[in-house]
């Protein structure tokens, strides 16, 4: 089968070669950026192997016949249309867990950051005067409620790494009923967590439903003194509702990984506060992630060319019939 990788801004792609040689196969490496870039290079392909390609039906229907598979460098698979991949009859997967710790150690460290002012009060030693006080207020990190949005992979790794902390821990998430525990942590409503969570930690997919989930609304639910950190997706996180609420005393604190509109410019309203972090999308960082994601992205497509189930599928998919029902 025809592999293309349509795009990735990976140094190189030696995992990928190691992968494929195995196997007795090939790939092209295209710099696909746009729907044409995607419409114009990419016909012909099989198996797709993609980073931020755009693939929306008007793509996908170009693409096919000979289009039968996506795979996507990463967790989240927004930049594709699921339901229209589904229509068309083409397998969509992830690698849903080559990140999970990094994720999960970034979600951690943020918190702590915002939690104890560390970056504000390491800026405010090196610049200006040598003082706690500084920092106060200051709350204590045992005996808090800790609220995680998504309870998958990630919500369930920084769940652990919470435990020791003596922490109350609760979650929303739309897979598990209310007022149940999973994983040893409490499933609530989100009016709940927004209410009762002293620090909040986002790791749910971006969907038609959580897009603008924390807007001007659910902030002026919040605690004044509460801190939200997003590792998941931009686009959760309305941007300008949230500087509002920090500029306002809403909330005590925010922490972005990702925004809705990647890069955030320097110079961005939000950099100007003190009680704002942000890092460049890399909380799925480590050496070791990395070279994982790439050798499971071309194990997976190499699966599927060999005619192997797939170990990570999004949508349901029979060869003989095509792609059915997207899976939820």
């Amino acid at each position: 089968m025809r592999v293309i990788v349509t795009d990735c801004d990976h140094d190189n792609m030696i995992q990928e070669e190691e992968v494929f040689e195995r196997a007795g196969m090939t790939f092209e490496h295209l710099v696909c950026k746009t729907e044409e870039d995607l419409i114009g290079q990419a016909k012909g392909g099989e198996i797709l192997m993609t980073q931020y390609g755009p693939f929306t039906r008007k793509v996908m229907e170009k693409l096919r016949p000979e289009l039968k598979m996506i795979v996507r460098y990463g967790v989240g698979v927004d930049t594709i249309d699921l339901e229209a991949a589904t229509d068309l009859g083409v397998q969509i997967c992830n690698v849903p867990d080559y990140g999970m710790n990094e994720v999960a150690d970034q979600a951690m460290g943020m918190l702590l950051a915002l939690a104890r002012k560390i970056c504000y009060i390491n800026d405010c030693t090196k610049h200006k005067t040598w003082n706690y006080t500084e920092a106060i207020p200051v709350r204590r990190i045992p005996g808090s409620v800790v609220g995680i949005v998504g309870l998958g992979r990630i919500g369930r790794t920084l769940a652990k790494r919470l435990k020791g902390f003596e922490c109350r821990l609760i979650a929303c998430d739309p897979l598990y009923q209310e007022g149940t525990k999973e994983a040893g942590v409490e499933i609530v409503s989100f009016d709940t967590l927004l209410a009762e969570a002293d620090m909040i930690s986002i790791h749910c997919p971006l969907t038609r439903e959580t897009e603008s989930l924390f807007d001007l609304t659910a902030f002026k639910k919040m605690k004044q003194s509460a801190i939200l950190v997003n590792t998941a997706r931009g686009g959760i996180v309305n941007e300008e509702d949230l500087l509002k609420a920090l500029q306002e005393e809403w909330i005590a604190g925010a922490a972005l990984d990702v925004v809705k509109k990647e890069p955030m410019e320097v110079g961005a309203a939000l950099f100007a506060l003190d009680n704002f972090l942000c890092s460049p999308h890399m909380a799925w960082y480590s050496q070791e992630s990395s070279l994982e994601l790439k050798r499971k992205v071309a194990e997976e497509a190499v699966r599927f060319a060999k005619g192997e189930p797939v170990k990570n599928p999004v949508n349901v998919y029979r060869r003989d019939k095509g792609s059915e029902t997207i899976l939820s």
